[in-house]
C-alpha cells in the first residue's frame, strides 16, 4: 500500500476528515494550576491543523472535582472557565479547517498531581507498579489507592457522560474519545492484577471491561447518535510498559467484539510498536486481531508510526487511520512533509525535558 492512501478522505460517524492522519493524544501539562487551558495551548494545537493533520485528539482531560485529575497543570473540563479555554482552542482549530476530539480520562490509582484530593481510588486496593513520572512533576511511589464502592463507580460513569456533553455543547469539540488505555482508571478495571473485585465489575476479561462499556453507553446517551465517539485501548501502561493481556489473543478478540457491539464510532489502539505481534504466541499485531474480531469497526493505529512507510503499513494491516505522536511534535507539518516529499525532522527527546510542558520553540 502506498502512502497515497494516507491522503484519502474519510468519515467517522458524521465527522468528515480530509485524510487518514491524526495527532495522537499527548500529555503536555500546560494549562494553569487550576486546569484552565490558555493561549499557549491555543498556539500549540493550531500548528497541527496548519500542518495538514485532518484531526487532533487532545491530551487527556480530567472530568470531575474529585479523583480524576492525573497530573499537575493538566487541563480539565468541569467548569465554565475551563470550558471557555477549550472553546478558544476549538475555535482556532475550526478556523483553520481542522477537527478536534476531546479525550476524557480518569486517573484512578496513578494520579500524581490532583489539586482536589490527596488520596486515590481504584478498582481494588492494589499498590500500583512503577514510580510516578518525573517529567510530569511526580516523584516516588504511587500512594496505595482505596477500593471504589458502587456509588463512586456510578459517579465516574456520570462524570464521563456529563463532561462529554459539556465538551460538545459548550467547548465546541467535534467528538469524544474515552481514555480506556495506558494504565488509567478504565484500564485498571480491565487489567487482571489491578482488578481483584468479585462483584459485577470484576471477573474475566469481558466482565472487567464492564465499566468501560457502561461509560460508553452513558456518554452515547448524553451526546446523541450523531456525535463521533471513540475509545482508546492499550496493553502497556505508563507505569507497566510491557504489560500484556493475560488472556492473550483469545481475550483480545472478546474485548474488540464487545467494543464493536457497544456502538462506538472508532477504536483507537496504541502499542509501543503498532506493527509488531501483540502476543508471543501469535504473529498478528493488535490492529490485525481487532480487524478480524470487529471487521466493520473503524480503527485508529498508534505507536512508532513515525514515517510514511510505517503509517502506510498500519493501514495495510487493517487500520483506517493513524495517529502520530512524537513525530508530530518534531513535525507539526508531518502530513505536508509526507505529501511534498520533504525530509522529516528527528524527534529531540529534550523537548520533553525537564518536564513535558509545551516549549517556546513549539509556538513559532
Amino acid at each position: 500500500m502506498s502512502d497515497k492512501h494516507l491522503f484519502q478522505s474519510g468519515t467517522l460517524n458524521r465527522l468528515a476528515l480530509k485524510n487518514r492522519i491524526m495527532v495522537a493524544p499527548m500529555t503536555r501539562i500546560s494549562a494553569s494550576v487550576d486546569g484552565i487551558p490558555g493561549e499557549r495551548m491555543q498556539h500549540y494545537y493550531q500548528r497541527f491543523v496548519r500542518g495538514g493533520f485532518s484531526a487532533i485528539i487532545t491530551e487527556g482531560i480530567y472530568i470531575d472535582e474529585a479523583w480524576s485529575q492525573t497530573y499537575a497543570f493538566q487541563a480539565g473540563l468541569i467548569n465554565a472557565k475551563q470550558s471557555a479555554g477549550w472553546r478558544a482552542i476549538t475555535d482556532r482549530v475550526h478556523q483553520h479547517g481542522g477537527k478536534i476530539i476531546a479525550q476524557l480520562m480518569h486517573a484512578g490509582a496513578i494520579s500524581q498531581g490532583n489539586i482536589y484530593r490527596p488520596d486515590t481510588l481504584a478498582p481494588s486496593a492494589v499498590q500500583p507498579r512503577g514510580e510516578q513520572l518525573g517529567f510530569y512533576h511526580g516523584h516516588g511511589a504511587y500512594p496505595l489507592p482505596r477500593e471504589m464502592n458502587e456509588e463512586q463507580i456510578q459517579q465516574v460513569i456520570d462524570s464521563f457522560a456529563h463532561t462529554a456533553a459539556r465538551a460538545v455543547g459548550e467547548a465546541g469539540f467535534d467528538g469524544i474519545e474515552i481514555h480506556g488505555a495506558n494504565g488509567y482508571l478504565l484500564d485498571q478495571f480491565l487489567t487482571d492484577y489491578t482488578n481483584q473485585r468479585s462483584d459485577r465489575w470484576g471477573g474475566d476479561i469481558v466482565a472487567r471491561l464492564s465499566l468501560t462499556l457502561a461509560v460508553i453507553a452513558a456518554v452515547r446517551q448524553r451526546i446523541g447518535e450523531d456525535v463521533t465517539l471513540g475509545i482508546r485501548l492499550s496493553q502497556g501502561k505508563v507505569n507497566d510498559f510491557h504489560h500484556k493481556w493475560q488472556e492473550g489473543e483469545a481475550g483480545a478478540r472478546l474485548v474488540f467484539a464487545a467494543i464493536a457491539e457497544a456502538g462506538v464510532d472508532y477504536l483507537h489502539l496504541t502499542e509501543y510498536d503498532a506493527l509488531q505481534p501483540a502476543f508471543a504466541d501469535s504473529p498478528l499485531s493488535l490492529v490485525q486481531i481487532a480487524r478480524q474480531a470487529a471487521p466493520n469497526l473503524p480503527i485508529i493505529a498508534n505507536g512508532a508510526l513515525s514515517d510514511a512507510c510505517t503509517a502506510a503499513q498500519a493501514l495495510e494491516q487493517g487500520a483506517d487511520y493513524v495517529s502520530i505522536g512524537k513525530s508530530a511534535l518534531a513535525n507539526p507539518d508531518w502530513p505536508m512533509r509526507i505529501r511534498d516529499g520533504v525530509e522529516l525532522r528527528a524527534f529531540d527527546k529534550n523537548l520533553l525535558a525537564p518536564s513535558a510542558d509545551v516549549k517556546n520553540c513549539e509556538l513559532v
